[in-house]
């Protein structure tokens, strides 16, 4: 097979299943592991694919600006903010870090519901501040603008002195084997002190986050607790999650 062809069925195999693994591949095409990294290579090179360990994997969503992403797959958001809202309990304290789907579920929280939660994300934070029973406790730091929360050192030492009920994670990617990844170191950093410092943990996930991966590992799937998105319970993409005793909402 020439050179070409591998990299159309590399790069046709990413369309669907958005990650390969060089002995797949290796199996598959019919030719040397060795042969396979040099593709994977080659096409990293070119930005087609995201070299891993062992792999490739495809290139997610991009990192558009806050207010772009508010209005992409809303629909989707709000339903999933409405499975998830009755997940935080009265008189928990609750970590809810950045993410437009986590802005929905602010935005719909009961107006009786008492508790009280920390946050690095502002439109989390200006969500809340009209909300009679939640006491809010911002987590300043360094501004990312196109995100709208703050990173750094501040953050996560505030977090290190946490030791909260539940977290909700707003998820840039999920995968059931690379785990949850992010886009930003920064915000790699943040969310990991986020996961360490709950404990039970909430992702919360549209369909095509599912399966797509990031170059900065938060954490591995098993450390979630309950998984939320609009797919039914019993979606193939959801099983290995399943498997690992998350619940699945």
């Amino acid at each position: 097979m020439l050179k070409e062809e591998r990299h159309a069925f590399i790069l046709k195999a990413l369309e669907t299943r958005h990650k390969v693994l060089t002995i797949e591949l290796s199996q598959s095409l019919g030719v040397s592991e060795d042969t396979i990294r040099r593709d994977l290579k080659e096409l990293a090179d070119a930005g087609r694919v995201k070299k891993v360990h062992g792999g490739a994997v495809s290139h997610s969503l991009n990192p558009f600006h806050y207010k772009d992403r508010e209005i992409y797959a809303h629909e989707e958001k709000i339903l999933i903010a409405e499975k998830a809202k009755s997940l935080i309990r009265p008189h928990q304290v609750v970590i809810m870090d950045g993410g437009t789907t986590n802005t929905e579920l602010a935005r719909r929280l009961p107006p009786d519901l008492k508790a009280t939660i920390f946050t690095n994300s502002l439109p989390v934070a200006v969500e809340l501040t009209d909300h009679p029973s939640i006491e809010i406790i911002f987590m300043g730091g360094r501004l990312l603008k196109d995100a709208q929360v703050t990173v750094g050192e501040e953050v996560v030492a505030t977090l290190s002195g946490i030791r909260a009920d539940v977290c909700i994670l707003g998820t840039r990617s999920l995968d059931a084997q690379m785990g949850i990844t992010e886009i930003d170191w920064e915000e790699t950093k943040v969310k990991r002190a986020i996961l360490h410092a709950a404990n039970e943990s909430i992702a919360l996930v549209i369909p095509e986050k599912i399966g797509t991966v990031q170059p900065y590992i938060i954490g591995e799937p098993g450390e979630l607790s309950v998984l939320v998105s609009t797919l039914a319970r019993r979606d193939p993409r959801l099983r290995p999650f399943h498997e690992m005793g998350i619940e699945i909402l």
